[in-house]
């Protein structure tokens, strides 16, 4: 019986660092994502994303939502969080949430509504979510580079994750 335990934990903490090392590489590709930026009224609107909703996708909703927040941390530090240090918590909280809704709709509808519903999310309701910092006029402002910025990280991994989905790579 006690073996039994023994290997059930050794499998539990070769997944936990298998998984650690995942969201490790992830967030590395997230931070390189930080320095191509989108020319924005906020510099923050990077690359930073792709590699959060394809891990999403590929590894699970609490993956993908660690490497997210913490890729759009890293993009805000790059740029010196120019909309303060809770402001970018707040921003990376949402992005969080929207990765793991992208995975959700991919499970229960399929990849091309979880695309849009993940633009829709990440550019229209991430702009509105400002409203009451920016109001209406910031808002407008801000919308056509989130929208564009989301449709280039949320399209690039779609592609990503259908060009491996089925491999042995995830």
């Amino acid at each position: 019986m006690e073996d039994l335990s023994t290997e059930k934990e050794l499998r539990l903490s070769a997944w936990n660092v298998k998984r650690l090392s995942i969201m490790a590489i992830f967030i590395a590709l997230s931070a390189v994502g930080a320095l191509i930026k989108i020319p924005s009224p906020v510099g923050t609107i990077g690359m930073d994303s792709a590699p959060g909703f394809f891990s999403a996708l590929a590894f699970g909703g609490l993956t993908g939502a660690i490497v997210i927040a913490f890729g759009h941390m890293l993009t805000a530090a790059v740029t010196g969080f120019p909309m303060t240090i809770p402001v970018h918590l707040y921003i990376a909280l949402q992005m969080a949430l929207w990765a793991a809704a992208y995975r959700w709709v991919n499970q229960k509808i399929g990849l091309i509504p979880a695309v849009i519903v993940g633009i829709i999310l990440n550019g229209v309701v991430s702009a509105f979510a400002m409203l009451p910092m920016m109001g209406m006029g910031g808002v407008l402002g801000l919308l056509p580079f989130l929208v564009v910025g989301a449709a280039l990280n949320v399209i690039i991994s779609a592609v990503a994750y259908k060009a491996i989905k089925g491999s042995r790579l995830i």
